[in-house]
């Protein structure tokens, strides 16, 4: 990537100019400080948005994570073409339709399907439990070292808990049986993990 030439900087908004030179620091040195910035910027925005698409509060916050993942992934693709808003609301907008595509599938097809005499099959037994669900797939698939330091800075509890979700891939159901937990205790910490992890990605010192 090359810094803006003055075309480009009086074409973008002091804004968006602003937006291209932490996404060089992101890129060119792995700034976390870059990162952390950019996410601040626009964590409300992309969450709102994902509101207004997904009505539901708890997705929203999923899919608002996922978006920043799948751009800091490839941060080094994104051109000042256009404004880095622009493309970061792109990346949002096309997740949170993915989402609602492949839930409406789901919700098409039920495991448990009837046969003659009103005898249940229950189809899930030849499914893993608590199999994972297609918005979280992207999530579980960023293992990248940027994430990875994030991740290290939370306490150990809300730790283990992304790692085993997000990085070993377990369901709700495992965790709890490795942990000895109620699945709804999994669920809750898992929730306040990554609100710690957007915490760790403003760039707060110390531990969470």
């Amino acid at each position: 990537m090359e810094p803006l030439d003055k075309e480009s900087e009086q074409r973008l908004t002091t804004k968006a100019v602003y937006d291209y030179k932490l996404v060089l620091l992101a890129v060119e040195t792995n700034d976390q400080k870059a990162f952390a910035e950019l996410l601040q910027r626009y964590k409300e925005s992309v969450f709102y948005m994902m509101m207004k698409m997904i009505n539901n509060r708890d997705d929203a916050e999923d899919l608002t994570i996922e978006a920043f993942a799948r751009a800091f992934k490839k941060l080094d693709q994104y051109s000042p073409d256009y404004a880095f808003s622009t493309w970061l609301f792109k990346i949002a907008s096309n997740n949170a339709i993915d989402f609602l595509r492949r839930k409406k599938q789901k919700a098409s097809f039920s495991l448990d399907s009837k046969t003659e005499g009103s005898e249940t099959i229950d189809y899930s037994q030849n499914i893993k439990s608590g199999g994972l669900d297609p918005e979280e797939h992207f999530i579980k698939k960023q293992k990248t070292e940027s994430i990875r330091v994030l991740v290290n800075s939370l306490k150990p509890k809300y730790k283990e808990m992304i790692e085993l979700f997000y990085f070993q891939e377990l369901t709700h159901e495992e965790i709890s049986q490795k942990l000895n937990l109620p699945i709804g205790t999994i669920k809750a910490q898992l929730f306040r993990a990554r609100d710690l992890l957007y915490n760790a990605l403003k760039g707060k010192e110390g531990k969470i």
